[in-house]
């Protein structure tokens, strides 16, 4: 497996409810959320970036319209994260190795970061490669196509930990302390 097929999955579908306004539209390092993490994206070793999108689509979608990327629209958004992931993975062709899933609203995830997980991946053949920060092991994280399953019988608000959680031993971390900042509340931006 010296070189993948690995596509990119953006969750960026949410309401944003405890920041009052689109988190993917607040101005970061010059940039929007979405359309950092889709530039970032873009710049690193994956074949394609897809984006899920649910809550105020037109609006975001704007955004990032001239960027070479898929929108998926999530229908059922309002149910929680899980369904994006779905809705992502069910859109990723069957010639994808592996998908790396990151959120809008990490502003320091950045496309050396992206490539370090790709070629952690091809190195050490692992199914899971995560990112360590604070107390949590989570996204950005790439989940080799073995356990597309899996992350297809997600339910609810609760993202892919669950399936981190239970491959313990195929695995790998890789420890990124910025991790810790996203964007939730007004508060947050603080850049």
């Amino acid at each position: 497996m010296s070189q993948s097929n690995i596509s990119t999955i953006i969750l960026a579908a949410g309401a944003s409810t405890r920041l009052g306004k689109p988190k993917q539209l607040v101005v970061c390092q010059d940039k929007s959320l979405i359309r950092h993490i889709c530039d970032v994206a873009l710049q690193s070793k994956v074949e394609s970036v897809y984006v899920v999108l649910g809550s105020q689509i037109s609006l975001i979608e704007k955004n990032i319209s001239d960027l070479p990327i898929k929108i998926i629209e999530n229908p059922h958004w309002q149910t929680g994260i899980s369904s994006s992931i779905r809705a992502g993975i069910k859109k990723l062709p069957d010639s994808t190795d592996a998908a790396l899933i990151l959120l809008c609203d990490q502003p320091k995830v950045n496309t050396s970061l992206l490539n370090t997980i790709i070629d952690t991946y091809i190195s050490t053949k692992k199914q899971i490669i995560a990112c360590k920060y604070g107390d949590t092991i989570g996204v950005p994280a790439l989940f080799d196509k073995s356990l597309f399953p899996e992350l297809l019988k997600l339910e609810g608000d609760y993202g892919a930990k669950k399936v981190i959680a239970n491959h313990e031993s195929d695995r790998m971390i890789i420890d990124f302390p910025e991790g810790i900042y996203d964007i939730d509340s007004p508060i947050d931006n603080h850049e």
